[in-house]
């Protein structure tokens, strides 16, 4: 299922494989809805496909929903089955582009701006991002934004409300390499 993903994505980012590329499959996302007081909230996916077509700074990303690992195995169950529901949107998918990217003359930060679809929902997003060019071969990308369950049509049962935060912080790293 990882491949067929991998090729999906592979074909809806056709125009950025034409062109000059960078990719990972080891690329981060994390997340943390933690509330002080209660048990930390805060799960880790090592196992994310990202592509950057450094002609003209489209990007694209792929995560499966399942690869996020959670220190309490019962916080992963609950996560999959009752709030992400990810046997019905089993990915996160990102694509847009780096504004302004050129690769003979990598800034430090750029903006990303492009859709972010996640459980059956799509919504714009537009963040700030670290870009860093190491040799001919790697470059890396890492932002964090903030987000909330319910722009993703993500329901928090009321029991467990309180013991999850209103923002969720999510990170990502990638470290890109040349194809």
């Amino acid at each position: 299922m990882k491949n067929l993903l991998f090729f999906l994505l592979m074909l809806v980012s056709g125009s950025i494989l034409a062109q000059g590329k960078f990719i990972t499959k080891k690329g981060t996302i994390s997340f943390e809805a933690s509330v002080p007081s209660f048990e930390e909230v805060k799960a880790k996916n090592n196992t994310v496909t990202a592509i950057l077509n450094t002609d003209n700074g489209d990007f694209a990303a792929l995560a499966l929903i399942k690869g996020f690992r959670f220190k309490n195995a019962l916080m992963e169950e609950h996560f999959n089955e009752n709030y992400i529901e990810s046997d019905d949107y089993p990915k996160a998918t990102f694509k847009g582009k780096l504004v302004d990217f050129d690769i003979s003359n990598i800034q430090n930060e750029y903006t990303i701006k492009g859709t972010l679809s996640l459980h059956g929902k799509t919504k714009e997003i537009e963040v700030k991002g670290i870009v860093n060019k190491d040799g001919d071969d790697t470059i890396s990308i890492s932002s964090s934004f903030i987000t909330k369950p319910e722009e993703f049509d993500i329901k928090i049962p009321s029991i467990v409300s309180k013991k999850i935060a209103d923002d969720i912080s999510v990170s990502l790293n990638f470290i890109l390499k040349k194809k």
